[in-house]
Parts: C-alpha cells; sequence; structure tokens
C-alpha cells in the first residue's frame, strides 16, 4: 500500500516538476520605442504568446510575440507595466520603472 502511495503522488507531482517558467525582459531602445523578449526556462519560444500593455488596471495595447519571440512598442507617457501572459501560472510583469 505504501508503494502505491508514493508512486501516485510522484504521478501527480511530476507534472510541476517538468513545468517551465515564463520569462520576459524589455529594454528601451532609446528612440521612443521599447522591445521585450519572452520565453520559456526550458528553452521554449515565446512566439505567438500574448502580451499587454497595461496602465491605470487597463490594458491600453495587445500584441502577440513574434517568431524572434520579441514585441517592440512606442513608450506611452506615464507609467506602465509590460505583461507576458501565457496562460495561468505563467504570467510575467514588468513595471516600466524597471525598465532601462
Amino acid at each position: 500500500m505504501k508503494k502505491y502511495i508514493i508512486s501516485l503522488a510522484l504521478i501527480l507531482v511530476s507534472p510541476a516538476a517538468f513545468s517551465h517558467t515564463a520569462l520576459l525582459s524589455c529594454f528601451d531602445e532609446g528612440d521612443g520605442t521599447v522591445t521585450c523578449e519572452g520565453g520559456f526556462s526550458d528553452g521554449s519560444s515565446a512566439s505567438g504568446v500574448d502580451f499587454h500593455l497595461k496602465q491605470d488596471g487597463k490594458i491600453i495595447l495587445s500584441k502577440k510575440f513574434n517568431e524572434l519571440n520579441e514585441v517592440s512598442f512606442e513608450k506611452p507617457k506615464g507609467d506602465y507595466s509590460a505583461v507576458l501572459n501565457a496562460g495561468e501560472g505563467h504570467e510575467v510583469t514588468i513595471k516600466s520603472s524597471d525598465i532601462n
């Protein structure tokens, strides 16, 4: 019985052990635009993954990462957040104050 419970526990935990973490990096291009690069810790592509800009709690821009795992946009005035949204548990947010 103990072996059965341990085996069942390993089966249930295994998907979490093999999950990947979403990654997002953004940088100011110095010309009024920002580029963000997305991906996953296991090397998976972010191509086609949703990207949003949020300002005052509202989405002001929605795009998808391109085949190079990048999104570029004109830098909005004021504070904003860049968000990679690959679904539940796979969302990363970067505040504009952290973008250099």
